[in-house]
């Protein structure tokens, strides 16, 4: 069942880049260009400098601008990054540029329909989102289509937007510190209760003190890295450009990325880190105080900037600078990350086997760790592959409660399976407990962004520097995505399940940490993507709506609020 939902994740993400693209295209080309030509008035919208406090709404601009880049600087900052430069190489940063800018357009024209259809409640209260421009834009025979996103923001508030958090944050402090993971768990759950119990404006007060914080300290952070490698920064340049169009050969452990690898990790991470599209930012923009949708469209359309082509960016420059995207490091695996491969197998540049070797399917002694083969004695020449790389120096190792430390297995027996599955026994034949390959392979997710901190980062404190920004981001993301659910919580049933919504949000956040909800990532990556799908739809039918509010509010001229106010 797990592999079957894996299966319809990773599909469902394949065939949403196509349609994700094609309205970013589509819309800048609608809104001339909006994203370049009136980049500059936003900047003046966060200043504050149109903020008028009798205006409908919850937050000012800045603060809704916080609440949404703090569920979107996340993760993906640190993670995704370092995912699509291990499978598309160097180029991958490209196409992460080339997602944001059109993803620029696409938060433009979102969160204008959110302020635009958005619904004042009796206690002054602001809900927006795609749930109700995709009802009263489109038409209430539509509204099936608005229940399908609310439904999908709620699974994905409690799994991408919580419980992963949750187990990343836990997991991260367990490695470095060695915190039990429930620990964690409770210290996070009970910080995001004290906050998301109190509001939108309490969520909003909380993002634009920690949003700017946490994004400082991280790209200082990055900016020394850099810097310290300043002589590499033409070379990295010139192999993310040349990179992105043609093929990277192998370097390293690297077996080197295609074009399309390069586009497919580039587009996919770079869409999936700013969240353009997804249909989740304009329901935290929707509470800002304005009455022009179209000023707080603006104000959106920073948000891709921010996250991708500078946040991003900085993270990827720090992989591709130090030089730790294609080094081999020793690190374990669980037996089922692995393939054992015959080393007559011809490996392509994505990976893929170019020949089909025969496995070397058969039984061997495990002795201190190295593989014999029992009929020769002598040490095995099997290979083993994960993801785009060979795993070399390969021993088997075994994990105990009471040691800190893997040991190598003294004495047992490996069987290799027709499609190179592995299966460790002790000497009485029984299956063995808590075994692990290890070896050297290539990093991935943020590991290698961990390393490349730590090489540029004065050692060590550099990859706690990286632990403490996941810890940061994690609460900043899973905080807003509490906002999120309680909004399509109350379009669904009311508001009087927002606080019972909320308690339930963080006993997830709680079971997040303590559990590895494999199965609960893959269902909230379905329901990302059917989140985006009737986003889309809003988008491109209500395209010319969007057009004409655009140039109406940009056709006049916007006064200060100190200047409309009498003396």
């Amino acid at each position: 069942m797990l592999d079957i939902i894996d299966s319809i994740s990773a599909t469902m993400a394949s065939i949403l880049l196509i349609p994700l693209l094609g309205t970013g295209i589509y819309l800048t080309i609608r809104l001339k260009f909006v994203q370049l030509a009136h980049f500059g008035h936003p900047w003046k919208v966060i200043a504050g400098i149109y903020d008028d406090p009798d205006h409908e709404g919850d937050i000012n601009h800045f603060q809704a601008l916080s609440a949404a880049l703090s569920a979107t600087v996340g993760i993906g900052n640190i993670a995704g990054v370092a995912v699509a430069i291990h499978y598309g190489g160097p180029g991958a940063l490209f196409w992460m540029w080339v997602t944001a800018f059109l993803g620029m357009a696409m938060k433009f024209g979102e969160v204008t329909l959110a302020m635009n259809y958005r619904k004042i409640h009796e206690d002054g209260s602001a809900s927006g989102g795609p749930m109700y421009y995709i009802e009263q834009g489109l038409g209430k025979n539509w509204k099936w289509l608005a229940v399908v996103f609310a439904v999908s923001t709620i699974i994905s508030s409690f799994g991408s937007g919580n419980s992963v958090q949750a187990f990343t944050v836990a997991d991260s402090f367990n490695s470095e510190w060695g915190i039990p993971p429930w620990i964690t768990g409770l210290v996070t759950a009970s910080i995001i209760a004290l906050v998301i119990l109190g509001g939108i404006r309490r969520i909003g007060l909380v993002a634009s003190r920690l949003v700017p914080f946490m994004a400082a300290v991280y790209m200082i952070s990055a900016l020394i890295v850099i810097a310290s490698n300043i002589q590499q920064i033409p070379a990295a340049f010139e192999m993310i450009f040349t990179s992105a169009f043609t093929p990277k050969g192998a370097v390293g452990g690297f077996f080197g990325s295609t074009f399309s690898m390069a586009l497919l990790w580039g587009v996919r991470r770079g869409l999936f880190s700013n969240e353009a599209g997804q249909g989740s930012a304009p329901i935290a923009h929707a509470a800002a105080k304005t009455d022009q949708p179209v000023r707080e469209g603006a104000v959106a359309l920073i948000g891709p900037f921010l996250d991708t082509l500078l946040i991003c960016t900085l993270t990827g420059l720090t992989i591709i600078t130090t030089d730790v995207w294609h080094e081999r490091f020793t690190q374990q695996y669980d037996l089922s990350q692995l393939t054992a491969l015959s080393p007559a197998a011809e490996i392509g540049p994505e990976g893929r086997l170019m020949t089909e070797p025969e496995f070397p399917a058969g039984s061997y002694d495990i002795i201190d760790g190295r593989i014999y083969h029992m009929e020769t004695g002598q040490p095995s020449r099997i290979v083993y592959l994960e993801d785009i790389s060979t795993v070399e120096g390969v021993r088997f190792v075994q994990t105990h409660p009471e040691l800190e430390e893997a040991v190598p297995i003294k004495q047992g027996s490996l069987k290799v399976g027709e499609a190179g599955v592995m299966q460790v026994f002790d000497p009485d034949g029984n299956a063995a407990e808590n075994v692990l390959i290890e070896g050297e392979g290539l990093l991935n997710g943020s590991p290698l962004t961990a390393m490349a901190f730590q090489r540029g980062l004065w050692g060590r404190s550099g990859a706690y520097m990286v632990t403490v920004a996941v810890f940061l981001f994690a609460i900043s993301t899973a905080i807003s995505w509490s906002y999120y659910g309680d909004r399509a919580t109350v379009y669904l049933f009311g508001r009087k399940y927002v606080r019972p919504y909320r308690i339930l949000f963080c006993i997830m956040h709680f079971l997040g940490s303590t559990l590895a909800l494999k199965t609960v990532w893959s269902l909230s990556d379905i329901a990302v993507a059917m989140m985006a799908f009737p986003n889309l739809v809003a988008l491109l039918w209500l395209a010319p709506k969007i057009q004409s509010m655009k140039e109406g509010y940009f056709s006049i001229k916007h006064v200060p609020y100190k200047d409309r106010i009498k003396p």
